[in-house]
């Protein structure tokens, strides 16, 4: 990845070499494994316990990659002119006085857990492309000028404001076995569009999510890179190459004089720990949930990712991120990359595919964490990287007879539950045509702020690698009236 190198002859955070003899198998195994876990911070801050924040323990961020259009989904504007407000009807919902896609039929029941933020936009702040829209959405920090410059060509770089979720690993408490922070199904854009803002950054690779791999062909087989030893790397070999590692390690502190391998120790430990440890395998066996709850997720990779997202909760692991798979089938009938980034035949795009394909596992997932009673300490976020443009037609796919809609980045919506948010309400409006934010504006900064706030953490100083302070977010306020 550029700007950001990853391969096995990297230096890590602090200067120290990997060693590219003590793989499990090459790279693959091993190589990036010991930056992944946040939870070793030293410093690391509990969950505050102030009335209004700190309920929640875990979240799930559900991320609809390539932008799902709001005025389609979760703010259709019955009255206004056909050339905006298309052929979707509203419907009700479990919550009175919400109306919800007509395609959406299940998510409807689930509405009176539902907070839907209605008046969030960039502010012109961003570039109206995908690689901005990433940035700020998973981080809450406003795109620089590298990203008016360079567009989707602007790839990570390793001074970058952290993800939300990088944040998150940071400042809570280690989990004994398991990653702070784990991204599925797939790193997103990667290789060739690595999209900017998934990573930890200026923190240091060590709280980078762990990126966790899954395909739409074979959906119940996630693969954590740590998880699997090749047949010829046994159990046993693994702990006699660690025994030899600290012997290594030992040596070269004493010749430096220096304990600044201590850290990259610990990380080898959860890397070996992770490796070995049949609990932090079984987290990630979805073949131990009955097949009833399956159908009921809906087999296919989004529902599978979402069930295993309710298991890494069970399992304490603070956040999680969950990636829409690019379906290569959209790829030409919506000219949309696979994903929500609607260019072309959006209305049956959305109402055969992609609605369908998001309405049975989220549903079911906020039914199932409120029956495990899971719900309110869990914070579960649906976002994107912007909204569609709300007057129908986009010239790069046949104007307004290719019934598309463009990148919007001026205005889109939020679904937030769970985590001590109140369900049944909504935060904001927007504009008859759904194209501005009208009433109680907000930025991405104020959602980051929010899901902090959920999560009870309220100091956001970070340190650099000369020790000295920095805000880890300056800008925005939680919502503190969605409690």
């Amino acid at each position: 990845m550029t700007g950001q190198s990853r391969g096995c002859g990297s230096p890590l955070h602090g200067g120290i070499p990997r060693r590219t003899w003590l793989q499990a198998g090459g790279c693959s195994a091993l190589a990036g494994l010991a930056g992944l876990w946040g939870g070793l911070a030293q410093g690391a801050t509990p969950v505050a316990s102030k009335a209004g924040a700190g309920r929640a323990k875990s979240a799930i961020m559900i991320f609809l990659s390539g932008g799902a259009s709001h005025i389609d989904t979760w703010d259709l504007k019955p009255q206004a002119p056909l050339e905006y407000r298309g052929p979707f009807q509203p419907i009700h919902t479990s919550a009175p006085g919400i109306e919800l896609c007509e395609h959406l039929p299940l998510l409807s029941q689930q509405a009176h857990r539902l907070a839907i933020v209605r008046s969030l936009g960039d502010g012109g702040r961003g570039t109206g492309d995908h690689h901005a829209g990433y940035y700020y959405n998973l981080t809450g920090h406003a795109p620089d000028q590298t990203f008016h410059r360079l567009l989707n060509a602007r790839t990570p770089y390793p001074d970058d404001w952290p993800s939300i979720a990088s944040v998150v690993s940071l400042k809570r408490p280690p989990h004994p076995q398991l990653p702070s922070a784990i991204t599925l199904p797939q790193k997103e854009g990667a290789p060739e569009y690595t999209r900017p803002g998934q990573f930890a950054a200026r923190l240091g690779i060590e709280f980078d999510p762990l990126f966790v791999d899954g395909s739409r062909e074979k959906p119940l087989a996630f693969a954590p890179p740590a998880l699997a030893l090749q047949s010829e790397i046994s159990v046993g070999r693994m702990q006699n190459r660690r025994e030899l590692l600290a012997l290594v390690d030992a040596a070269q502190r004493r010749a430096e004089g220096s304990d600044s391998l201590g850290n990259y120790g610990k990380h080898q430990s959860k890397a070996f720990s992770l490796l070995t440890s049949q609990a932090s395998k079984s987290a990630f066996d979805l073949q131990q949930e009955s097949e009833p709850l399956r159908e009921r997720y809906g087999t296919g990779i989004m529902g599978m990712s979402l069930l295993l997202a309710r298991r890494l909760v069970e399992a304490g692991v603070p956040f999680i991120t969950v990636f829409y798979k690019a379906n290569k089938e959209l790829d030409s009938l919506c000219k949309s990359g696979g994903g929500w980034d609607t260019h072309g035949n959006n209305f049956n795009c959305l109402k055969d595919r992609l609605l369908p394909e998001l309405d049975r596992p989220l549903s079911t997932l906020l039914e199932d964490l409120a029956e495990r009673g899971l719900l309110d300490e869990t914070m579960v976020i649906v976002t994107s990287e912007m909204g569609r443009k709300p007057k129908i037609g986009d010239p790069r796919s046949g104007g307004v007879n290719g019934a598309g809609r463009d990148h919007w980045t001026a205005c889109q919506s939020v679904l937030l539950a769970g985590g001590g948010i109140r369900g049944g309400q909504v935060y904001g409006t927007t504009d008859r045509n759904a194209e501005y934010p009208a009433d109680r504006p907000v930025g991405p900064e104020h959602i980051a702020q929010t899901i902090y706030h959920a999560m009870g953490i309220d100091d956001l100083t970070a340190y650099d690698r000369q020790n000295r302070p920095f805000s880890l977010m300056e800008s925005g306020q939680p919502l503190t009236e969605l409690f």
